[in-house]
């Protein structure tokens, strides 16, 4: 399978995955507003996703996959089920104590993610309660994490990539259906979403359970204390957790930002963790579809090339990675400096959503827009060094760029309030991404091919004629105003994407760009 196909593949699938959330998030926007309880909501399911990061897709992925990928090219496949077997056995005893503790533990955690709750009492304890439900959810989206890294390793990219769908699906009827029978049981409706959560964990862990099945691979996760012992010593199980202590730092220096900047949200303005919440969601459609699509296709297979000794395959799928990257990372990062306020406007202003709301909103997805190809650019280059086993060089640039985030939101806060936190985030990804790549270049682990120079030149000047473009489509149209037209707005919003695209790559092709390189790896 050529890694533009499982690309478009995974893209394709996250694309869906990213519209089922985006209705999601208009659904929860268009019921709840953005009032304490959403914040609170917002808060209380941040918890969990963050321990997950820990734990599953971010520091055990990081790890567990360039092990497994190392272990399937030089050992086979017996050896390797019995290092799926024994690592499934840790992660899940370290799952089931850290979701005790988590209950047990969830008004400090509150506190410590978002302590600017604690001005609406009612938004705190509806956080604590949240978060006690949906704590449990760590340890199924843990184990999803798991399969799929098999999945991913054993080239099966589909199924990964389309289970968050089912999330999305649980947390829409939740709202939709559960939140209006909740309110007729007397309970607070929002609650319905906290059940949601908990349900789509449920199913994604069942979907790629039955995928490993079919491939025979299913973990064989051992009950017994000296099942975990005898786990615990394995050579592949010491290698991983080896490996995931510089990465559990990596992914921890990232969630101290984030944790800091909701910290800092939870202190302005009311709605403010809301409204960032709500550019997220805009900022994860490009970062997923290019970054996460290439980070999940890179991961395995750079694994492969370095195990395999091929040196010149590992520097040319790098290449072949970045070139992607810019080619349609810098026209998502024009849209949405540009043309932030018609998207936000179309996508959300419905319902509880007001004027201000968009324009706070839109402030904090241009934030994003500014580093936008930094964040999508480190998922292909983070990867170049996992596949190394090298996890503690991205760790030391990632907290010397926490530091940088962070005098950052000292001078920003004050001037852009809420706006700032994304801003900030935004030019220390574009650091981040500078310097990994940098560190690749001077160990001579990635050689660029000939022809960027002409390349950029390329991308730049199509982006500039786009830019231009939307600028205009900005301010030619009344995109707030149109409030009660919203088949007419959203038409309106389709055309200009679509124009977009055809000015972009027209002027590609005229600059003399033949996208068909792109299909060759």
């Amino acid at each position: 399978m050529s890694l533009f196909k499982s690309a478009s593949v995974v893209s394709l699938l996250t694309l869906a995955s990213r519209i089922t959330g985006l209705v999601r998030e208009l659904l929860i926007a268009s019921t709840f507003g953005a009032s304490a309880l959403t914040d609170a909501f917002n808060v209380a399911f941040r918890i969990p996703n963050l321990f997950r990061r820990f734990f599953g897709e971010g520091a055990f992925s990081q790890a567990f996959v360039p092990v497994l990928a190392a272990s399937k090219a030089q050992h086979g496949e017996a050896a390797t089920q019995l290092l799926i077997d024994r690592a499934a056995t840790v992660l899940s005893w370290a799952l089931m104590v850290l979701s005790i503790i988590g209950v047990a533990a969830a008004p400090a955690l509150v506190w410590a993610m978002a302590g600017g709750l604690q001005q609406n009492p009612r938004g705190f304890e509806v956080a604590v309660l949240m978060t006690r439900w949906m704590f449990p959810y760590i340890a199924f989206m843990s184990l999803v994490a798991l399969a799929a890294g098999v999945l991913n390793t054993w080239k099966r990219f589909a199924v990964p990539a389309a289970t968050p769908v089912l999330l999305n699906l649980c947390m829409i009827a939740a709202a939709w259906l559960g939140a209006p029978w909740f309110q007729t049981l007397g309970l607070e409706p929002i609650y319905a979403l906290a059940g949601g959560v908990l349900l789509g964990g449920v199913l994604q862990l069942g979907v790629q359970l039955l995928a490993l099945k079919k491939l025979g691979l299913t973990p064989h996760i051992g009950l017994r204390w000296s099942a975990l012992r005898i786990a615990w010593a394995d050579p592949g199980t010491k290698n991983i957790l080896k490996l995931m202590g510089p990465a559990l730092l990596g992914v921890s220096v990232a969630h101290i930002s984030m944790l800091i900047n909701t910290q800092i949200a939870s202190r302005l303005a009311i709605g403010s963790v809301s409204w960032i919440t709500y550019a997220d969601r805009l900022m994860e459609f490009p970062t997923a579809l290019l970054g996460v699509a290439m980070g999940v296709v890179l991961m395995p297979q750079l694994a492969a090339a370095r195990a395999a000794g091929d040196t010149g395959k590992y520097s040319a799928m790098l290449d072949w990675g970045l070139r992607l990257v810019v080619l349609l990372a810098v026209p998502c990062a024009v849209a949405l400096i540009a043309f932030a306020k018609p998207l936000v406007a179309v996508l959300y202003h419905y319902g509880a959503m007001t004027d201000f709301d968009v324009q706070q909103i839109t402030y904090a997805l241009m934030g994003w827009g500014v580093g936008l190809i930094g964040i999508v650019a480190i998922k292909v280059l983070a990867p170049g060094y996992y596949a190394n086993q090298d996890t503690k060089t991205p760790v030391r640039i990632a907290v010397v760029v926490l530091v940088i985030t962070q005098l950052l939101n000292i001078g920003l806060v004050p001037l852009f309030a809420h706006a700032a936190l994304t801003l900030s985030i935004g030019i220390g990804a574009m650091i981040n991404a500078v310097w990994l790549l940098s560190g690749l270049l001077r160990r001579g682990s990635y050689k660029p091919e000939p022809g960027w120079g002409v390349f950029a030149l390329q991308v730049i000047a199509a982006s500039a004629l786009l830019m231009v473009f939307l600028m205009w489509a900005n301010a030619a149209f009344p995109w707030t105003q149109m409030r009660a037209e919203s088949i007419k707005r959203i038409g309106l919003l389709a055309l200009v994407m679509i124009a977009s695209s055809a000015i972009y790559f027209i002027a590609l092709w005229a600059a003399g760009l033949k996208l068909r390189q792109f299909l060759r790896r």
